[in-house]
């Protein structure tokens, strides 16, 4: 579905001051909408659906303008920020590789390329022994793709189906919405491809089943042979409503893989990089290593860097000049993730992340159980969401998702816009780096603009 526009209409809203929020301007800024008209002039459409806040700077857990404005920043810029904003070492390492100057390299070789590269082969598990640097989320899950199906045909013609799960989402290009489990994000597709399958996904509060039998009995009712299946791909957490896989499922995942020979895949692009307190998502499934594994997202503290992590038989299906990429690598942005993954060991963010769990996930379940307007609560470490619904259904409701939203950004706590099936889910994401303070005031605020928008009729309603 589309999602709402926010409105460019200032609103004189309460002013807003703590140690960590600072509100004391209408909203929009009246100053910014001139930068606000002109983008949605000059820009698709489709970049219209956050809260009208125009950047000045961010830095650690926080978001300012320049009219004097300071959000607590609840998005880590959709899951990107991870060790925070601007911190200095990650700064300093791309300012000394553009000082050199050192802007770009192709597929040539380069000191920053490769010590990447060894540091995410070092944090993989075995046998996760070869890199591929790209730019986006979409292009790693492509290539996982285009692999699995050329690893499928290496060992026979006919070894070619593909397994998705149900409201999954793995990007925006035409492959990776193809293997996406959401249909409405299809339908600008006239012919998908017949041998991709899908599947319901177990940790979906609204799934009847989440027992494996479930996964067998969707693939004998589509006519798949479990010998024809190349590879599976799920998100580690399915990111439209922080969703983990109940862990019996995973584990009997990776043995019906590993039992047929298809590879499986774990989209670790929002789960990965300490997000839910484990470096890998999919340590929250014992032994479920995957034979690919898709980054992205927290990989660089907010540079556009990505990389697929697998097997060497896999990773070397092609040979030199058969699977590259223009920007593969590119020093600035390989510097500023190598600088940021060492931040986030050497402060053990992920055990942040995993102890701030603690006070997270009881804190949504105890908002769900408060609100009838809150179908579902999961989430692990620091991500979680909310599923707003009409009560008493499990229908998602959308208007009363975005209203909160707005009243969010109005007190001075940003989120970015509602997500998930009819865009009900409130995603709940901050910087691992956030202390336990920060994190307790934006929750508070959080349930306050989500008591208030319940209780109120919706604007346009």
């Amino acid at each position: 579905m589309a999602g709402k526009v926010f409105s460019l209409t200032p609103v004189q809203v309460p002013r807003v001051e703590t140690a960590y929020r600072r509100i004391v301007t209408p909203l929009p800024v009246p100053e910014s909408l001139p930068v606000l008209e002109r983008l949605r002039e000059v820009e698709s459409r489709s970049m219209q659906g956050q809260p009208p806040l125009v950047w000045h700077k961010a830095q650690g857990v926080q978001v300012h303008d320049c009219w004097g404005n300071m959000w607590l920043d609840f998005s880590s810029g959709v899951l990107v920020t991870n060790v925070g904003h601007a911190r200095t070492r990650v700064i300093e390492a791309i300012v000394r590789t553009a000082q050199k100057p050192h802007l770009h390299h192709y597929c040539f070789p380069s000191e920053e390329r490769v010590a990447l590269a060894a540091k995410l082969v070092e944090l993989a598990p075995p046998p996760l022994k070869k890199v591929f640097l790209l730019t986006t989320g979409a292009e790693t899950t492509e290539c996982a793709f285009k692999l699995a199906r050329t690893y499928g045909q290496s060992l026979a013609r006919r070894k070619i189906d593909f397994v998705t799960f149900r409201g999954s989402f793995h990007g925006r290009t035409l492959g990776s919405q193809m293997i996406g489990g959401n249909p409405a994000l299809q339908s600008w597709i006239p012919h998908c491809d017949p041998n991709i399958h899908v599947v319901p996904f177990p940790g979906d509060f609204r799934s009847p089943d989440p027992s494996f039998e479930a996964f067998d009995r969707a693939l004998a009712a589509a006519g798949v042979e479990p010998a024809n299946v190349c590879g599976v791909i799920s998100e580690t957490f399915q990111g439209a409503g922080a969703n983990f896989m109940p862990v019996p499922y995973a584990r009997a995942l990776r043995q019906w893989c590993t039992r047929h020979r298809a590879l499986l895949v774990w989209d670790e692009i929002q789960a990965g990089f300490g997000r839910t307190g484990t470096l890998w998502g999919f340590e929250h499934y014992g032994d479920a290593v995957p034979d690919l594994m898709c980054l992205g997202k927290g990989i660089s503290g907010g540079l556009p860097l990505s990389a697929v992590v697998g097997r060497p038989d896999v990773m070397d299906l092609y040979g030199p000049g058969e699977m590259t990429s223009t920007h593969t690598g590119n020093p600035i942005c390989a510097a500023a993730a190598l600088a940021s993954i060492e931040l986030l060991l050497a402060e053990d963010l992920p055990r942040r992340a995993r102890e701030l769990g603690e006070v997270l996930q009881p804190e949504l379940r105890r908002i769900q159980r408060k609100h009838p307007t809150v179908g579902h609560a999961d989430g692990r470490g620091l991500v979680g969401a909310l599923q707003m619904v009409v009560p008493g259904t499990t229908q998602p409701h959308h208007p009363l998702a975005h209203r909160i939203v707005e009243l969010c950004f109005q007190r001075g706590l940003l989120l970015f816009a509602p997500v998930g099936l009819g865009g009900g889910a409130l995603k709940i994401c901050p910087p691992l780096c956030i202390h336990e303070d920060q994190l307790r005031e934006g929750l508070q605020v959080l349930e306050e603009a989500l008591a208030e928008a319940a209780a109120a009729p919706l604007p346009g309603s």
